[in-house]
């Protein structure tokens, strides 16, 4: 086990939430958790991997020069 086991409270840190978010994905199954007896930890690469299959890339277009007559 590589990864550092993270309490709700330094996952919501992280991410720069409240508490309420982690507990809601934990709630929703959205987040791979780890149950060590009545607590509850999230491993630090199923942070990583949920921020990345969540990120949205920006949409490139093509700028185009105003008044210039070709």
């Amino acid at each position: 086990m590589t990864d550092r086991l993270l309490t709700v409270e330094q996952a919501a840190q992280l991410l720069g939430t409240t508490t309420r978010f982690p507990r809601r994905l934990i709630a929703e199954r959205r987040i791979t958790f780890v149950k060590v007896g009545r607590h509850v930890r999230i491993p630090e690469g199923a942070l990583a991997d949920f921020v990345a299959a969540n990120t949205v890339q920006p949409i490139v277009t093509c700028r185009r020069r105003l008044g210039v007559v070709a």
